[in-house]
């Protein structure tokens, strides 16, 4: 079932090739530790809850970056009843804390350094490495919750969410049986046969690990 999920990520973004993958200078405003803690809690909250429950009918352009763009967006805004009710999440089990974000910090939402340099409400997977990420590194153990492995194919690239334990990604089907959603155990990944898609520093199609550039 895995070897079929990850060859199914080439539907997720046929891309040029990634010769250089590094952060584009940018103003945005960024989220201080507090909030940067609380951003990552909700994101793997909003990802676990579209695994958990299928694709939220908000979730436009469902891909491998646009699960990172949706998951982004929603874990950015106020999260009150109303936000909980509509994306199936209840009230009574541990939330993070909100983000309690500054005017300045609320226009991170949708905001994506595009290919080119423009700002959009779209970006794809290469732009969003390249332009809205971090380098980190690829040995494993320097990954926190939410953030990014990204994996250069050759003629595609792909990007897998950071869970701690587990992994997560969207395949880019989205079928009648298959919304494209999947959920790996990280262990199983680093063993895996095709050895392409292991996470490990010693391959060349692992690209590293990259963290979203208004996290502190």
């Amino acid at each position: 079932m895995l070897r079929r999920s990850l060859l199914m990520l080439a539907a997720c973004a046929a891309l040029p090739r990634a010769h250089a993958l590094r952060a584009a200078p940018d103003d945005a405003p960024r989220l201080n530790p507090a909030q940067s803690r609380a951003f990552q809690a909700w994101m793997l909250r909003i990802v676990s809850a579209q695994i958990e429950q299928g694709p939220s009918p908000r979730w436009q352009h469902r891909d491998c970056a646009g699960l990172v763009r949706f998951a982004v967006n929603e874990a950015l805004t106020v999260h009150d009843a109303r936000w909980l009710r509509a994306n199936g999440i209840a009230a009574d089990r541990q939330l993070p804390p909100e983000l309690g974000l500054s005017p300045a910090q609320k226009t991170l939402r949708n905001r994506w350094v595009q290919t080119g340099g423009a700002i959009g409400h779209y970006v794809s997977a290469i732009a969003l490495v390249q332009n809205n990420s971090r380098f980190i590194g690829r040995d494993l153990n320097q990954a926190q919750p939410a953030d990014l492995l990204f994996y250069d194919q050759g003629d595609e690239q792909h990007l897998m969410v950071w869970m701690g334990a587990r992994i997560a990604y969207h395949t880019g089907s989205n079928n009648p049986g298959d919304n494209g959603l999947r959920s790996v155990a990280v262990n199983n990944l680093k063993t895996w046969k095709d050895t392409r898609w292991q996470p490990a520093v010693d391959n060349p199609n692992f690209a590293g690990i990259f963290r979203l550039n208004f996290l502190s």
